[in-house]
Parts: structure tokens; C-alpha cells; sequence
């Protein structure tokens, strides 16, 4: 699948149920690795709930997927190396670039046939995660979920998020956050009048969901399901 932006196609993922019916449309931000077995296994899985998914190479740009050769198993042995190779991709993904793609994404998935009217999701992991957060941040009249995994979801600062409408969970890795950090965050949240959930993960590292690394925590995704899956039915399906 290609999307049409303001700076060339971006190669992209999609998944749907095979029924022929409309269904609410989510867009996914994967990680850093990007688009591989193992986030098409998420994707289909989360279709098979009911959603039409939309997974984007945000680095296209530099190409299509993949940009980096990665083995069928991310170990800690090959991680620096890969993400090294990574690195210049994420500095070159500026706020303005991100912004610029959510608006062609979305425009993207509201314009298929197979999505429904109505609001829409928006999931990450990692630097997915913040993509997620600047879309939903961004786009408050059309975005009503919000969910990201072990993702710096106030990179922005605190301030940024006063502006988030939709109903938000931030599943957070014990690596990335203290209990302190996550307090000060959710006095934010509150603050902001943001509603949702933020929690961290227990026993949890960077990168919990994704089964093809080290870090995965079968667990934590088990968790990431129960939390994901009725707060779209909450916004999405019930409206």
C-alpha cells in the first residue's frame, strides 16, 4: 500500500477483516524497527478485532521497508549495531515532518472504503509512541484514542499534552520510568483535563511488546491487549 504525501508515497501496512463492512479506522506507529513480522502479527491481530489498521514506513523518506537489514531475532547483541544504523533516521524525523505525514496518514485512512465515519485511533511503540501522541495532540477533532507503549509521550513537555481531547492509556516500561516520573506526569495529565489511564508495566523493558527482541515480556502484552482493545471499543464502537 502507498500513501501520498507532501514529500513522495509512503509505503505502508494495512490489515482488515474480510467481511466486506465498514470498521473504524486505527493508525499504528510501529517502533523504530519498523515494519516486520512482528507488528504484521499486531496488526493482524488487532484487525481481527474488528478495525481497519493502518501501519506507516514513516521513514520513507529514506526508503521503503526495509531500510535496515534486521535479523528474525533482535538480541541485545545486534541492537546497537541496528540501532546506530537507525539513529540519523530518528534526529531527521523532525515535529514538522511528523505532522506533515499524520495529516496525509489520516487523510489516508478516513478516505478508505472499508473505514466506517466517524473518530478514529491512534497506536505507537517507542518513537511510535510519540508519533501517536503529536497526531492525537494535533488532530483533537478527529483522533478519540490514544495509546502508546514504553514511548517518551511528553518529549514535548508537559504543556503539549493540555491539548489532547481523546481518551488516552501510556503503558510505560519499569526502564523508562520511575514511580516519581510517572507521578509527575499524571498530576500533568490531570492537570490537562486529559482522561485515560498511565501506568508502568511491572518487571517491564524498553520494548515489552515486540516479541522479536530480547525485551519482550508475553505478560506485558497479555496487559497491553487488555488495556488497548476496550478502550477503542469505548470510543470507537459504542459511539
Amino acid at each position: 500500500m502507498q500513501i501520498p504525501t507532501t514529500n513522495g508515497q509512503a509505503d505502508a501496512l494495512v490489515a482488515f477483516p474480510d467481511d466486506g463492512e465498514r470498521h473504524p479506522g486505527v493508525l499504528m506507529y510501529a517502533d523504530a524497527f519498523g515494519i516486520r513480522t512482528a507488528l504484521r502479527e499486531m496488526a493482524d491481530e488487532l484487525a481481527g478485532h474488528g478495525y481497519y489498521v493502518l501501519a506507516p514506513n514513516f521513514f520513507y523518506r529514506q526508503g521503503p521497508t526495509p531500510l535496515v537489514e534486521l535479523p528474525a531475532h533482535i538480541g541485545e547483541e545486534a541492537r546497537p549495531a541496528i540501532v546506530a544504523q537507525l539513529m540519523p533516521l530518528i534526529e531527521a524525523h523532525t515535529a514538522e515532518r511528523a505532522l506533515s505525514d499524520a495529516d496525509a496518514y489520516l487523510a489516508f485512512l478516513t478516505s478508505q472504503p472499508e473505514v466506517g465515519p466517524g473518530p478514529v485511533a491512534v497506536t505507537g511503540y517507542c518513537i511510535g509512541g510519540l508519533l501517536a501522541t503529536r497526531t492525537a495532540v494535533a488532530r483533537p477533532d478527529l483522533v478519540a484514542a490514544l495509546a502508546a507503549f514504553h514511548a517518551p509521550v511528553a518529549a514535548d513537555g508537559f504543556e503539549s499534552l493540555r491539548h489532547l481531547a481523546a481518551e488516552v492509556h501510556f503503558g510505560h516500561a519499569a526502564t523508562d520510568l520511575t514511580p516519581a516520573d510517572l507521578g509527575e506526569l499524571n498530576q500533568a495529565l490531570d492537570a490537562a483535563g486529559v482522561h485515560g489511564s498511565s501506568e508502568i508495566y511491572p518487571g517491564t523493558v524498553h520494548g515489552f511488546t515486540m516479541s522479536d527482541t530480547d525485551a519482550f515480556d508475553p505478560a506485558a502484552l497479555r496487559r497491553h491487549w487488555e488495556r488497548l482493545l476496550p478502550l477503542l471499543a469505548r470510543t470507537l464502537t459504542e459511539r
